[in-house]
């Protein structure tokens, strides 16, 4: 196998490993971010290099400002959704069996 069909295989690997990595913190961001908070604790125990630590330290999750921009969700008022009773010409859908 030639060297240019080797490093061609290497970049389609790479885009592979980004593109599953993008869709996977889109589809189940929460699972995301507690593996990279453990992958993050691991790298940064103490006696690991120096090169283990820097990668661990950007690794780390960041933490929650306060502000609705950071998508924390533990107050709940963030993007919540208008109910119906809200809205003084809106109905609750009611389901009956037939």
């Amino acid at each position: 196998m030639s060297f240019s069909l080797w490093w061609q295989y290497a970049v389609i690997a790479l885009l592979v490993v980004a593109s599953v990595l993008y869709t996977f913190r889109k589809v189940a961001p929460k699972l995301a971010a507690r593996w990279q908070a453990a992958a993050s604790i691991a790298l940064t125990r103490p006696g690991r290099s120096r090169a283990a630590l820097a990668l661990g330290r950007w690794l780390s999750p960041g933490g929650a400002t306060g502000n609705c921009g950071d998508g924390c969700g533990a107050c709940g008022s963030c993007d919540t959704p208008q109910r119906a009773a809200d809205h003084p010409d809106g109905q609750p859908i009611t389901f009956r069996s037939r």
